[in-house]
């Protein structure tokens, strides 16, 4: 009887520290399944390890059953009230409709990328018979010119915003150290920043098209005038979060920090390296997420007032279009635009997850 309790016991060890193991690694997962919005499997993940169920389930409930039930009723209430209101275009489009034009959206970029295929499958037999006929002088190589599908605009406006956003970043955050580090840096900025912050990009887009136009004379293919205009407009609008809130974290970080930086003598770059960014960073990263937020925000509208490529003026050409089917690729803009949205957000906070302190312990 002694034996056998004693092989249980030998046995049962290792299983319990392995389930401690993964319940440990649970745990440090769920601080990154949380950043991304997947913060609903930890308990279904504790659950199938053996937990127990009940506050797992009210975390559940917490975490997923909640969000759900509200998108359902959202979705209940879209398609009941709708139909009830009728505009210059039509009934709005409940959720049906719109799923169909996002459909239909998908299926106009599946046959333009078909098109371009064909297109570079008969210039390339046609420069293939040219050679083999001795007339490699009469070969040309074009480029495909078809219209921008639904998706080349999405990420038109992707690339639009993140070059806005790195050049708003590159700007505000060592200005907002510069701030935070010297009152008199802070004393000359915050009259510019309070008298710049709460311009509209409405205002600024005028201006910046008439000084990129200006300046930027030898525009090429990778970087168009219309994309430079668009992510300026975006820099102008979106640096200003980020600028104070880095002000504001390396101005509030422990004093004894900078005065032990004094006293090993460090150069100015090792301290700011060393000393201020990491305690400043949960609060850097609060900025740069309000600044992505305002940019892709300001972005949408400038590209509906200058007409420059991505999804605002995609909303805008199916506004004037005026087809039946038009308020419905309008509500996949709309929506998608939210989403996109909040994936930035996510993708933002998960980074803060992985480069500050805080957010790991």
């Amino acid at each position: 009887m002694n034996a056998t309790s004693d092989i249980s016991r030998s046995t049962s060890a290792p299983r319990a520290g392995r389930r401690q193991r993964l319940f440990t690694g649970i745990e440090r997962a769920a601080v990154w399944l949380s950043a991304l919005g997947l913060g609903w499997l930890v308990p279904l993940l504790k659950i199938g390890l053996g937990d127990d169920p009940r506050p797992q389930l009210a975390e559940l409930r917490d975490t997923l059953v909640f969000p759900l039930l509200g998108i359902g009723l959202f979705l209940l209430a879209w398609g009941s009230l709708a139909p009830q209101v009728q505009t210059s275009l039509g009934a709005i489009p409940g959720p049906a409709q719109v799923w169909e034009q996002a459909g239909a959206l998908w299926g106009d970029h599946v046959a333009e990328r078909q098109k371009e295929a064909e297109f570079y499958v008969r210039q390339d037999d046609r420069n293939s018979r040219l050679v083999a006929e001795g007339k490699a002088e009469e070969v040309k190589v074009r480029t495909y010119t078809g219209k921008p599908t639904y998706l080349d605009q999405i990420l038109t406006s992707l690339r639009t915003v993140g070059l806005g956003f790195l050049i708003a970043t590159l700007i505000a955050v060592p200005l907002g150290i510069a701030s935070g580090l010297s009152r008199a840096i802070n004393g000359a900025l915050n009259p510019l920043v309070q008298l710049f912050k709460p311009i509209s990009p409405l205002a600024w887009l005028p201006i910046v098209t008439m000084v990129v136009s200006a300046v930027y004379v030898d525009a090429s293919g990778g970087l168009p005038k219309s994309l430079v205009v668009s992510a300026v407009t975006v820099t102008l609008c979106s640096l200003w979060p980020t600028l104070v809130n880095t002000a504001l974290g390396v101005a509030s970080i422990d004093k004894d920090l900078v005065n032990v930086g004094r006293v090993l003598q460090l150069s100015t770059a090792t301290t700011i390296a060393r000393l201020v960014l990491p305690s400043a960073l949960p609060l850097i990263f609060t900025g740069l997420r309000l600044s992505l937020g305002v940019g892709w925000m300001v972005l949408i509208a400038a590209e509906m007032l200058a007409q420059n490529p991505g999804l605002g003026k995609f909303v805008w050409d199916e506004f004037q279009n005026g087809s039946s089917a038009s308020l419905a690729r309008i509500m996949v803009a709309v929506l998608t635009i939210g989403i996109i949205g909040f994936l930035l957000d996510r993708v933002m906070l998960a980074l803060q997850t992985a480069f500050t302190y805080s957010a790991k312990r």
